[in-house]
């Protein structure tokens, strides 16, 4: 079991890896990872690109308050905390803004991305819901992010950006940038007369498919 130094590290890998992607800019964005009943989490106005292990604070999820750390966490506080006492088995929380899926979500053209290709069905399912807007930093978004990821592991915040959740780090990581690739995938498709998604048969081959379920299982390592 990584300890917290440990658990830092990874965070500001992964964190700087998604600033590479183009999936934030500046300050935005936020993600965790779980240690016990403590969850690291990056500092309010830390970005990506430039945050160290100390940019990452420890926060008790039961009470929302700093126990390893000197800086103010993100304001996403609430929302992180609910995911992990809610969502059984979730070690990682990632939350950015993409480009595209934020504004295929905010275009209002669909209110889910349908399963298009062979890795989403594996990383994501059958589908990735939209969330309707609702204002940043409070319990109502984490009431509706809850209500979405229920039954998956990913969704997209109409007018705002992806959460992803995964067992570690590294699963919600691919999860995320693999939205941002399927919002791509979509848009395209669109510019050569729409997109034809994978039925649910299909979706349910993949699903079970033992090559599938041996990538899944290399993610959660």
């Amino acid at each position: 079991m990584p300890d917290a130094r440990e658990i830092r590290e990874q965070l500001v890998f992964y964190g700087r890896k998604l600033e590479e992607k183009g999936l934030v800019v500046g300050p935005g964005g936020n993600i965790s990872a779980r240690l016990g009943d403590v969850m690291y989490v990056k500092a309010s106005g830390a970005a990506f690109e430039d945050a160290g292990p100390m940019d990452y604070v420890g926060v008790d999820l039961n009470t929302g308050e700093v126990v390893d750390g000197d800086m103010r966490p993100s304001c996403e506080v609430p929302m992180h905390c609910r995911m992990y006492k809610v969502l059984p088995g979730i070690g990682a929380f990632v939350h950015t803004h993409p480009p595209l899926a934020v504004a295929l979500a905010s275009s209002g053209a669909i209110n889910e991305l349908p399963p298009m290709f062979p890795d989403f069905v594996a990383l994501l399912g059958d589908n990735v819901p939209i969330v309707p807007y609702v204002p940043p930093a409070g319990e109502a978004l984490a009431d509706s992010v809850e209500g979405a990821l229920k039954d998956h592991v990913a969704c997209i915040l109409k007018n705002h950006g992806v959460v992803t959740i995964g067992s570690n780090l590294r699963e919600a990581y691919f999860r995320h940038i693999l939205v941002e690739n399927a919002a791509l995938v979509y848009i395209t498709a669109t510019k050569f007369g729409g997109i034809t998604p994978l039925d649910a048969e299909e979706v349910a081959r993949l699903d079970s498919h033992d090559t599938e379920v041996y990538r899944r299982k290399l993610l959660k390592g």
